[in-house]
């Protein structure tokens, strides 16, 4: 991996003093536990007869026509549900945000930093935590997963492909979740890297790959804020990058300092498969690739 670095300039991503800024507590990489990986969970067809939110849910997304049968679920953590699904135009994997009384915004302020909530009330109901706020961060929350998802699928970059919208109108009926292309196939759906067992010389493509996708949302402004092998899934060789929700863009404050952490965590997290390096060489290294050539853009058929 090339330590290299360009000239900077006042327009480009390659400040030298990114690098000798002491490692701040948003900078530090995050934990994860260390549970045995959950996998690909029995077949769970959800029922019908309930009263649940969830079942609701679905069900509005088959009478709008974006589901017809819910097949698996693939994997249940504290933000979300996924599902494996079937629609009119294949397979689909649906994102569920879990009720907001259930999950936690404890730690989403340093991603919406730098955001403008115009009305006043609304931004007192945010920051009060009412329910009424809550209601707005979890909206604000899947429309922005939505939205960059669009933006980067667009763009070229390696994500799954989003199955509702591009207009906003489209994709906020269908609230509060998530749908989007399946990577894999139903039977045998793309791991995340960290679970996947590589070969020396997959784990040097997957780590090439992953410096280029970090590479290419730098040219494009972003910071993942949340880049591991945790949120990166493996098919056929090929690396692509998921989980869109918290992306920083460059007037978050905090925006250096979720970039540093996004570099951290990808050298840590490859350490499982024979990578090793550190944070500071590989924020160099993405900086540097940052200058190369853009991905082709992909062309939004009517």
């Amino acid at each position: 991996m090339s330590a290299h670095t360009h000239a900077p300039s006042a327009q480009d991503w390659t400040d030298p003093d990114w690098l000798d800024d002491p490692w701040t507590d948003a900078a530090e990489p995050r934990r994860r536990g260390r549970k045995k990986p959950v996998g690909r969970r029995q077949l769970a067809q959800l029922t019908a007869d309930g009263d649940s939110e969830q079942d609701d849910v679905i069900r509005r997304l088959k009478d709008l026509g974006h589901v017809t049968e819910i097949v698996a679920e693939l994997k249940s953590g504290k933000e979300a549900t996924a599902y494996v699904a079937r629609g009119p135009r294949g397979s689909v994997l649906v994102k569920l945000y879990r009720d907001l009384q259930a999950r936690s915004f404890k730690d989403d302020g340093v991603y919406r930093a730098g955001q403008v909530i115009v009305k006043d009330r609304d931004r007192r109901a945010v920051e009060g935590r009412t329910r009424a706020g809550l209601e707005m961060l979890q909206q604000g929350w899947v429309a922005a997963e939505y939205a960059h998802l669009w933006a980067l699928w667009q763009a070229g970059l390696p994500v799954p492909e989003p199955l509702v919208g591009p207009h906003p109108y489209d994709y906020t009926a269908t609230y509060p979740a998530v749908l989007m292309r399946l990577i894999g196939t139903e039977d045998h759906v793309a791991p995340r890297l960290s679970d996947a067992h590589l070969t020396p010389e997959q784990a040097r493509s997957a780590w090439e790959q992953s410096l280029t996708g970090m590479a290419h949302l730098l040219r494009l402004g972003y910071a993942h804020g949340d880049y591991s092998t945790y949120n990166l899934l493996w098919q056929e060789d090929t690396v692509t990058i998921i989980d869109f929700p918290q992306l920083a863009t460059r007037q978050n404050p905090h925006f250096r300092d979720l970039l540093a952490r996004d570099t951290q965590s990808l050298a840590t997290s490859f350490r499982k498969h024979g990578i090793h390096t550190d944070g500071p060489s590989v924020l160099r290294d993405v900086q540097r690739r940052a200058l190369g050539p853009a991905p082709e853009p992909r062309l939004l058929l009517p």
